[in-house]
């Protein structure tokens, strides 16, 4: 099998393909598998806020010019509001995303939380939230999406809530989804048909792809031919495919790339994202510095469609997936 050939310029131009998402950092507590050997115990308002700082300036220095928050990820919005406002050369030319649709409620805990978030799509929620971000973004907000959309969420039925969002949008924000679940390729179908004034509402998305989750691949597809934003989420499946975690025989193939290449298991995931003909922005989750040096080696990496085939042993039936990453602890 041809090999993948890797780059290690950190000028890269398609560095620019990938984001920075700020899940990981913004909260105490997430579901990344072997998150207590990324961050230390101290995990207060102030350690994760010097964190996400250094994280953002590693990120923008290396060339990454899309930063993904919501208003559930803690005191993220926050974080990166803060930093724009110290970096005025970051704010002048980069995009910011964040997302709306789910209510943080650990209160700073990382355990012996019932509930870490509450999801509602309603058009009070919506109210009540664009004030949030635009409280703390104000006119930085690029993107803005409902956050884990399914098939069944009202964000695809409810009149009053697509008038909001159209009005948004006639501000110049990009309105959009993040879909969740085995059905969101259905999710991002039913979008893609609702119109507000017979103008298409939506015009991005940002759906988890992965190795062992492709699922979603064709209607992202279909999104990307209709103009819209695409971003993947989830490209490392929450750590599962990290080179420390990848060690079972169904992500053997993805240890004997890695070999092959001298690349990264985490290197590799984000760029077989990447190498989707549909996939705009390819978000990594880093929590350390190091984790995102290594992330971000994907920029240079280029994977043969030799070695894509492959990878492509590596997916699970969705469901499956799902009820996988239904079952991770938050930490």
């Amino acid at each position: 099998m041809p090999a993948a050939t890797a780059a290690t310029d950190p000028a890269d131009p398609s560095i620019g393909r990938f984001g920075l998402g700020t899940a990981a950092v913004g909260r105490p507590g997430y579901i990344t598998l072997g998150r207590d050997l990324d961050l230390p115990a101290d995990r207060t308002v102030e350690a994760l806020r010097r964190r996400t700082h250094a994280l953002l300036d590693a990120a923008y220095a290396a060339g990454v010019r899309y930063f993904d928050t919501a208003r559930s990820y803690g005191r993220a919005e926050e974080f990166l509001a803060e930093w724009l406002a110290a970096r005025p050369d970051a704010a002048a030319d980069s995009t910011v995303g964040s997302k709306w649709g789910y209510t943080y409620t650990a209160d700073w805990q990382t355990s012996g939380v019932p509930v870490h978030e509450v999801k509602e799509h309603s058009a009070a929620v919506f109210d009540r939230q664009i004030k949030e971000t635009r409280a703390l973004l104000d006119r930085r907000l690029d993107v803005y999406l409902v956050h884990s959309v399914t098939p069944d969420s009202p964000a695809l039925t409810d009149p009053a809530l697509h008038r909001r969002l159209a009005a948004l949008a006639g501000e110049g924000v990009r309105v959009g989804l993040s879909t969740s679940g085995p059905a969101q390729a259905d999710a991002v179908r039913a979008a893609l048909e609702v119109t507000v004034d017979g103008r298409p509402l939506f015009a991005a998305v940002q759906a988890t792809w992965n190795l062992l989750e492709p699922s979603a691949g064709p209607a992202l597809a279909e999104a990307h031919a209709a103009g819209w934003l695409v971003v993947v989420k989830e490209a490392m499946a929450n750590g599962r495919l990290a080179g420390r975690n990848a060690t079972g025989p169904d992500t053997a193939e993805l240890r004997s790339c890695a070999a092959r290449t001298g690349a990264s298991g985490d290197a590799l995931a984000l760029a077989a994202a990447a190498a989707q003909p549909w996939a705009d922005i390819v978000l990594c989750g880093a929590a350390t510095p190091e984790q995102l040096a290594s992330n971000l080696t994907a920029a240079g990496l280029r994977l043969s469609p030799e070695d894509l085939a492959g990878l492509a042993p590596l997916a699970e039936p969705a469901e499956a997936y799902w009820r996988t990453r239904a079952a991770l602890p938050w930490a």
